[in-house]
């Protein structure tokens, strides 16, 4: 029986460089995606007068870019605050996966979005839109390390934090461009 084990996955790890697990039924298909959580800022809004704008043409295309970017990667949800920027700059990249954008309060404090972002997801890749007043905060309590403020001129920053088996967070920034 041991030897046959050994030969499937012998075989299995020859046919397709994926790894696989083993559970007490024996093989059980690859081990889940580790859980990443990449928190970025709205893109450009259209205009600074009204409470809650649409995007602006550059906007757009910056949420496209998004979506470019996390088009191979294994999303499994996508959050936003209840503002069409937000809205907006979330939904290519959820459509790009066949996923609604979840909506979150966000005045609630960063420490329980985080919580509850980390309940509800245990594998894969979970996309967070927010604001320039919000993402630190967001970041913050998910890595449990210090971020900088963002410059309400800022656009594209991207926070990635890795959750690793032991629940371990890595935090890596980056830039995604429109």
């Amino acid at each position: 029986m041991r030897s046959a084990l050994l030969a499937t996955l012998a075989f299995a790890a020859a046919a397709s460089p994926a790894s696989f697990a083993i559970g007490p039924a024996g093989i059980v298909g690859p081990p889940p995606t580790p859980l990443t959580i990449v928190v970025v800022r709205h893109a450009e809004k259209a205009s600074d007068t009204a409470r809650d704008p649409e995007l602006s043409d550059a906007g757009h295309a910056r949420a496209r870019a998004l979506a470019a970017a996390l088009r191979d990667e294994p999303l499994v949800a996508a959050w936003s605050s209840d503002f069409r920027r937000t809205r907006q700059t979330a939904e290519p990249a959820a459509q790009a996966h066949g996923l609604d954008v979840r909506t979150y309060d966000a005045a609630l404090p960063a420490e329980e979005f985080a919580r509850q972002l980390r309940r509800a997801n245990d594998s894969g890749f979970v996309l967070v839109v927010g604001h320039s007043n919000t993402v630190p905060g967001i970041v913050a309590a998910l890595c449990g390390c210090e971020v900088d403020p963002i410059d309400e001129s800022v656009y594209g920053g991207r926070y990635d934090v890795r959750f690793d088996a032991d629940g371990r967070a890595t935090l890596t920034v980056s830039h995604f461009p429109a």
